[in-house]
């Protein structure tokens, strides 16, 4: 017998442990065929036509992202990338370069961030003397707004009469005309405008996202809203055009999403519609067993559901001091619930009697709680029968939750869908959220080690392009509850930090599981060879330094995606 690889010399992360005793792996045919000591792979092995020494470092699963948009992360690497610039000055030459560099009509992308502005509401006229001749669409990086100029609002016929839609708002001046930041559904107001992207800068968008996602170790992902969202359309083509053309590497699934226009009415139309869009992609080679609700918005922008109202910060130098003001209820201000509860309810039954897991935006404590209704009725209306269908349903994000309802996420098998790098305090967290959400509600936000105290499941992923894909910043936020951009700011409720193993598993076995990719996650004879070959063996740092690991070499069913350090790996 032979082997196509070995690895050796180094440490086994098996998707759920440190193994005690395994330094090697062997891969035959795209599978794991031995895990164990150097001699025992050897004997069980024999030769391998490729060997990797791993030298001390670890071999882990290949990490799966439980919630990516990555087509959207592609397509604005490709654009007017502000992801990675930081502060106002150089945000806007960015975006003058980019204007200089194309021809094209409208200038688009997105990344910018709302601490980069004095109110987190960046202006037109900003946008204005920049670009003056032509329109301007940024969405930020967390894709809840979205940043114009003047030109663009005329396009779209805004003015201080035009009304906010129910599922959003625009930020204005003081004589009502929109000042330039659009919010949720008012996005759409402007991004209906926008040139329709084509199946081409789709699949240019995939194939730069899996790229990026293969070089920071994500060998799998769900791409968590196909459907018209924010300008952009459903990219289910681009993933079918890839795995027709053998282009997709990556372990992909997808999510469809549920248009917050959903009615009780319609509710059977969107069913019978999303059965037939999920049979088209599976027959294509992607699969789309997930079903995106985003039951709520974000609390940067008040747009969080909350059981109890946000804060009113006052504006004056010394708020709580003598003769200041204690922040005040803003009593007309909850939040948003994109369903009615009797639509979630309803449609949330009705996709799971047809078979799809349900993929759950929640932010506020009030959305937690009626996304958890609405899961109780249907696993109540939807026994489980003998060999039947069992939704792997989820949360993701999971800012504020209620103490109350942190049990019931193990009592109604919801999975905990961490987007761990969040879990700090940053600029937007110290001068955007905890304004608005008062010291009580801030001490229930991330509760990891809760969760999984009482008995919840765990995945992890990214929200990328609303924050970088790469596993091990937000491992090291979960480990830490720190940033490692913010050295000086205290731990954001360091009781309910998770160890490195906890993180690294919820990261590999954890999502993939919930992908629905049992034959990986693992290193298993048997399993897939999903593998991630780190650059050093995080279990040997200090945990201020887990921010500092990479990845040397991605493999996706024994064929490397990646590597830094071998030639002929797939771009």
């Amino acid at each position: 017998m032979s082997a196509d690889w070995i690895f050796h010399s180094g440490r086994i992360f098996d998707g759920l442990q440190l193994h005690p005793t395994a330094t090697a792996v062997a891969v035959t045919d795209g599978r794991i065929t031995a895990v164990g000591s150097d001699a025992e792979v050897r004997a069980a092995a024999g030769t391998a036509a490729e060997a990797v020494d791993l030298g001390g470092r670890l071999l882990t699963p290949g990490f799966t992202d439980a919630h990516v948009h990555a087509v959207y992360g592609g397509v604005e690497r490709l654009g007017c990338d502000l992801s990675e610039v930081s502060g106002l000055d150089a945000v806007l030459e960015r975006i003058r370069s980019c204007a200089a560099s194309t021809d094209k009509p409208w200038i688009t992308g997105g990344g910018w961030h709302k601490a980069d502005f004095p109110t987190g509401y960046p202006t037109r006229d900003l946008l204005d003397v920049v670009v003056p001749d032509r329109p301007v669409y940024l969405i930020n990086a967390d894709h809840h707004s979205a940043w114009v100029n003047t030109r663009a609002l005329e396009l779209a016929g805004l003015d201080a009469a035009t009304p906010d839609p129910a599922d959003g708002r625009m930020e204005r001046d003081a004589d009502g005309f929109p000042s330039g930041t659009l919010h949720e559904g008012a996005m759409d107001l402007v991004g209906r405008c926008l040139p329709p992207l084509t199946d081409a800068d789709l699949c240019a968008g995939l194939l730069e996202a899996q790229r990026y996602l293969h070089s920071v170790g994500v060998t799998g992902w769900q791409e968590a809203i196909l459907g018209d969202y924010a300008g952009y359309p459903d990219a289910s083509s681009a993933y079918r055009s890839l795995a027709a053309h053998g282009q997709l590497t990556g372990r992909a699934t997808g999510a469809l999403w549920v248009p917050r226009s959903t009615t009780a009415d319609n509710t059977a139309e969107l069913v019978a519609d999303f059965e037939e869009r999920r049979r088209i992609n599976r027959e294509a080679g992607f699969a789309s067993t997930s079903a995106k609700i985003m039951v709520d918005g974000v609390p940067e922008n008040r747009t969080a559901a909350m059981l109890d109202p946000y804060l009113r910060p006052c504006r004056c130098e010394h708020a709580a001091g003598p003769g200041g003001r204690a922040p005040a209820q803003d009593e007309d201000s909850r939040g948003l619930l994109y369903l009615p509860e009797e639509v979630l309810t309803k449609v949330s039954a009705a996709l799971d009697a047809a078979g799809f897991d349900l993929h759950m935006h929640v932010i506020g404590d009030r959305a937690v709680r009626q996304g958890l209704d609405a899961i109780e009725h249907l696993r109540a209306g939807n026994p489980r029968t003998p060999g039947g269908f069992r939704g792997r349903h989820h949360m993701a994000h999971l800012q504020i939750i209620h103490p109350q309802d942190i049990t019931r996420f193990a009592a109604l098998e919801v999975t905990v869908n961490a987007q761990a790098l969040w879990a700090c305090n940053d600029d937007q967290m110290l001068q955007m959220t905890l304004p608005l959400i008062g010291a009580e509600r801030a001490g229930w936000q991330y509760p990891f080690h809760s969760l999984l105290a009482g008995g919840a499941r765990m995945a992890m992923g990214s929200d990328w392009p609303v924050s970088t894909p790469d596993p091990w910043q937000a491992i090291h936020v979960a480990v830490n509850r720190t940033h490692p951009a913010y050295p000086d700011a205290p731990p954001l409720v360091p009781a309910e930090a998770v160890t490195l193993q906890t993180a690294l598993s919820a990261y590999t076995a954890g999502s993939a599981w919930l992908n629905r990719h049992d034959d990986g996650g693992a290193i298993l004879p048997g399993k897939a060879a999903d593998l991630v070959v780190l650059d050093r063996n995080p279990f040997g740092l200090d945990p201020g330094d887990l921010h500092t690991v990479g990845t040397a070499l991605s493999m996706v069913g024994g064929r490397i995606v990646h590597s830094r350090e071998r030639s002929g790996a797939a771009a």
